[in-house]
């Protein structure tokens, strides 16, 4: 069983679990097409980092970052950067990192989770579906240009 944790985006083997997301990624998108948040942000005050460690190796991540409210909108949690290694995925440990990841909304007195994933990452799109987000338009600067995905959960 994978324990959920605390984490810091700066640890070697986060480190490593990122820099495989961002290869997977480049394979499927072009660099501006790619909206990552790079170490120096996920380490802000701003941000919540978890990961996921099972037997003291890192086997994912997710962070969720306090976004203020816009004109006419609420303040939300933002997820980014998830990710959980493929040889342990189906075990859940997903699904725990973004229920630690809404926790941490609710602790910011967030009431809202959105997120940005591509189009092209079904496994995540039926992630994110099943643990009740919905279909959303885009939010926060990202454009709609046809290769994303938005999504939404009411928390509070």
């Amino acid at each position: 069983m994978a324990i959920i944790r605390p984490g810091r985006a700066d640890e070697p083997q986060v480190r490593s679990l990122l820099a495989e997301l961002d290869r997977y990624l480049a394979a499927l998108y072009a660099p501006e097409d790619n909206h990552i948040l790079d170490e120096s942000a996920l380490l802000r005050d701003d941000v919540s980092f978890f990961v996921a460690e099972r037997d003291g190796a890192v086997v994912g991540c997710g962070a969720l970052r306090a976004m203020p409210p816009a004109p006419g909108d609420v303040a939300y949690g933002e997820v980014k950067r998830m990710v959980v290694s493929p040889a342990v995925r189906g075990q859940g440990i997903a699904r725990r990192l973004l229920q630690r990841l809404e926790a941490a909304a609710i602790e910011r007195a967030l009431p809202v989770a959105r997120l940005e994933t591509g189009r092209d990452q079904h496994e995540a799109a039926r992630l994110y579906e099943r643990a009740g987000y919905v279909p959303r338009g885009s939010f926060g600067g990202y454009p709609d240009n046809g290769l994303s995905l938005f999504y939404e959960k009411r928390l509070a």
